[in-house]
């Protein structure tokens, strides 16, 4: 969707207040907080994105892109945190370019989100109902991130070999 920056922006005020007035389990079954840190400033920046999750990975695809200031971001900054209702995951973020990965994601997001997704696909000139080879078309405009939790057992060794070596 190419709207101005601006709009962006405008859009993600909603879920933010929510999840700052402790609404974050009714809107997390949609909406998670993605912090990231600023490639240029290496401030927090928290952005809500629609998901989904697949086993111990959660997904998320960026309307706007390439261009999406919180996908270059995990580009020069792979840590990340997640807040999905009142979990709070530290992860690692990967960015995903396989268009068949990104396909199914958008076929799941339809099913779960049909309104929402639908006036997506059509502002992208798509029908309501595309067909899977319209989401191929679609796919590589589309770059998709995987972020799995870092593992809280790598985080207790690096710990205890900082206290063993002194660190």
């Amino acid at each position: 969707m190419n709207a101005p920056r601006f709009f962006w922006r405008i859009i993600q005020i909603g879920p933010r207040i929510a999840y700052a007035l402790a609404l974050g389990p009714l809107i997390g079954r949609f909406v998670l907080l993605l912090t990231t840190v600023g490639r240029s400033t290496g401030r927090s920046r928290v952005t809500p994105l629609v998901y989904d999750e697949l086993g111990d990975t959660i997904l998320v695809a960026s309307a706007r892109g390439p261009r999406s200031d919180w996908l270059r971001n995990i580009k020069a900054h792979p840590k990340v945190h997640v807040q999905i209702g009142r979990r709070h995951i530290d992860g690692l973020a990967t960015v995903v370019t396989d268009p068949e990965a990104i396909v199914n994601y958008l076929e799941r997001q339809m099913r779960r989100n049909p309104r929402i997704f639908k006036a997506i696909l059509r502002s992208e000139g798509l029908p309501s109902r595309p067909s899977r080879e319209d989401l191929l078309i679609l796919a590589p405009k589309r770059p998709m991130v995987a972020i799995r939790a870092i593992n809280d057992a790598a985080k207790q060794v690096a710990g205890a070999n900082a206290v063993s070596t002194g660190l």
